[in-house]
């Protein structure tokens, strides 16, 4: 990830959605996540220039979309860090966002907008926030990253199912470990972990994609 912009500072999920609705509306790929503070803020944007984010925050500000922003420098992302130090583990980093999202009603405008909702924002914004660049739906996600056979997945990589039969991809969750896994099962649910064991998963599982 290079450059993005960072607005909003809410404790109710509701109003998050909101704006990165209003912002998907006027053509800009936003994310909504849920902070370390507690409080749920938005993001778009992933300039290579510090001025093109800047250009792009105060036109919709000008506009009067958005109010105060921040610009997120690519150095600040887990990812950065970690090859710059060379201490740190990633997949920890990876893992440890999406577990930020259990017991969160997810809510999310991709792929399924008649839901209002998309498993695989939680995987796209997991990954967004650490500097890599995911895509946003899952069958994207499955095509972008390499084949992990299911005895060698390792915790952040993404494990795919097609729930709806066949072999389209259809649902997306992160790896973390022991069998399980974190996702978003449907809307009125939250973000929890479940089995690959599980009868349903187990049935319905495509394959497993690391991006490391």
């Amino acid at each position: 990830m290079g450059f993005s912009v960072q607005i909003g500072a809410f404790s109710q999920l509701d109003n998050a959605v909101r704006l990165e609705q209003s912002l998907t509306r006027h053509g800009v790929d936003a994310y909504y996540f849920l902070h370390e503070s507690g409080l749920y803020k938005v993001r778009f944007g992933n300039h290579e220039q510090y001025a093109d984010a800047r250009s792009e925050a105060e036109r919709l500000q000008s506009q009067g979309i958005i109010g105060r922003f921040f610009i997120v420098i690519p150095e600040e992302y887990a990812a950065a860090r970690i090859q710059r130090s060379g201490e740190g583990d990633l997949r920890a980093e990876l893992v440890v966002t999406a577990r930020r999202f259990l017991g969160v009603p997810y809510r999310w405008g991709g792929e399924d907008r008649n839901n209002g909702f998309d498993c695989s924002g939680l995987t796209m914004v997991s990954y967004r926030l650490n500097g890599l660049n995911l895509p946003r739906n899952s069958r994207m996600q499955y095509r972008a990253g390499r084949s992990v056979a299911k005895k060698d997945l390792q915790q952040g990589d993404l494990v795919f199912f097609a729930t709806k039969g066949g072999k389209r991809v259809t649902h997306v969750g992160m790896y973390i470990g022991g069998g399980k896994f974190i996702h978003a099962p449907r809307t009125g649910k939250t973000v929890r972990v479940a089995n690959l064991s599980n009868s349903f998963f187990k049935k319905t599982y495509v394959g497993g994609r690391s991006y490391l």
